[in-house]
């Protein structure tokens, strides 16, 4: 998988998505760049010919207004996943919580259909570094029912984590990978938001 997206590369993107949505055809590079307000068109450009690079971008051959979001077109394989900020959080599946910002990943790459229903928290803490997952990551999870040993973000008794699924003795509970964190048991209330099915280490932008 290529990397993730700088934060002016997903300005860039927002902005064509939105504006082949409102106008049903890509914006000039100069409409880019006053939108953005870069300095110059070549900045543009090279945000663009990066984006096209990572896979986030297609461009139609001989056309004027040539570049094309993955959303617009019928063949991609990319996703747009809403990043529902850190995990403990909020329960992402509540309709009334609005994503912080979107995470462009191939669907391949997480060995996904490109239909698949996904959302993505990013990590908080190290209560599963037993699992390689560590501070700062990305994790993409879907809404299913889990199996055991699956890793999931849970909604237990009002709180939200991300550990590993267990049963025993007909009971769920859930477990850290780390000796340093117990085991958590519902008192109350066990609620499976998401089933982790892909990661991203997200690296810090050239």
């Amino acid at each position: 998988m290529q990397g993730t997206l700088t934060i002016r590369q997903q300005q860039v993107l927002d902005f064509i998505e939105a504006h082949q949505g409102r106008h049903g055809l890509a914006p000039s590079l100069r409409e880019i760049q006053a939108h953005l307000g870069l300095a110059s068109p070549f900045g543009v450009q090279r945000h663009v010919a990066a984006l096209e690079k990572k896979g986030a971008l297609h461009r139609l051959a001989g056309k004027a207004r040539g570049l094309l979001h993955p959303a617009h077109h019928p063949g991609s394989a990319l996703l747009r996943i809403p990043l529902y900020g850190v995990i403990p959080a909020g329960r992402p599946t509540d309709a009334e919580q609005q994503p912080d910002s979107h995470v462009a990943v191939d669907a391949a790459s997480l060995g996904l259909r490109p239909t698949a229903k996904l959302f993505a928290l990013r990590v908080r803490g190290d209560s599963m570094i037993g699992a390689n997952i560590v501070e700062d990551d990305i994790v993409f999870l879907t809404p299913r029912e889990p199996r055991p040993r699956d890793i999931v973000a849970a909604l237990i008794d009002g709180e939200s984590t991300l550990k590993r699924f267990l049963t025993q003795r007909g009971r769920s509970f859930l477990r850290a990978e780390n000796p340093r964190y117990p085991d958590l048991l519902p008192t109350s209330e066990l609620v499976i938001q998401g089933v982790m099915v892909g990661l991203l280490r997200r690296q810090s932008a050239a």
